[in-house]
């Protein structure tokens, strides 16, 4: 890891853990400079690596801040903390999830879902499927696939709560990116069930991920599918 990368991952460890809030102005580079003894060339290559991953912003001769996204039922706070890849619990803190299981068993890695993992054809993989509740009220639907040689001891109990929280505080393993692709579909006949949707023509939002760990490890492949009254998504460009 180059410096400039190291002093990046240093300030955005300090935005996701709340000592640089939202809108906060952070230091001046030359005191950047002396906090991490760098260059100030490497500090600027530093805060381009964040304004590029969508952390911060620079305001012509005002400095540069902290990064502030507001949504619709998206608390600003939190989501410049860049906590929006917390899993599903911590999106919706404050509120009551629980999990309605409808499948929770050990699989042979179907080809497609063993392409997405890295995993050979022949590897058995934990493979979840789950409805999401909030405050009584249902949202998604997830199927989940992951790896069973370093995602150890998931039992149902983690199933009913947040696994990303299990894997973080149980396994000690930093959950770091994703890679997501969304796109509009209609709910199947036992989506429309699970999600009391009925036989109203309401769309769902589907996000199929890939995820990482910071090692590089990829450790779920899933598809959410979320009623489109229930959903919003947010993004940040940059360029």
């Amino acid at each position: 890891m180059f410096k400039y990368e190291s002093i990046a991952e240093s300030i955005q460890n300090k935005i996701q853990s709340g000592e640089y809030k939202a809108d906060d102005k952070l230091p001046q580079e030359m005191e950047l400079c002396k906090q991490y003894n760098a260059s100030r060339i490497t500090i600027r290559e530093a805060l381009d690596l964040l304004v590029y991953r969508g952390l911060i912003t620079r305001r012509r001769g005002a400095g540069t801040y902290v990064k502030a996204i507001v949504g619709e039922r998206l608390n600003p706070d939190e989501f410049a903390r860049s906590q929006q890849f917390g899993g599903f619990t911590s999106d919706m803190k404050g509120r009551k999830v629980e999990s309605e299981i409808h499948d929770f068993t050990l699989l042979c890695a179907p080809e497609s879902v063993a392409e997405k993992l890295k995993v050979p054809k022949t590897a058995f993989v934990c493979y979840i499927c789950r409805t999401r509740l909030v405050d009584g009220e249902p949202y998604v639907v997830e199927y989940t696939y992951m790896p069973t040689d370093f995602i150890t001891g998931i039992t149902e109990e983690v199933v009913k709560g947040s696994i990303y929280a299990y894997i973080e505080h149980q396994l000690k393993l930093k959950i770091k990116s994703a890679h997501r692709t969304s796109r509009a579909d209609m709910p199947t006949e036992q989506e429309r069930e699970w999600l009391s949707i009925g036989d109203a023509a309401l769309p769902i939002l589907e996000v199929e991920q890939t995820a990482y760990l910071d090692d590089g490890r990829i450790f779920e492949y899933s598809k959410s599918r979320h009623r489109g009254d229930c959903f919003a998504l947010h993004t940040v460009s940059v360029r």
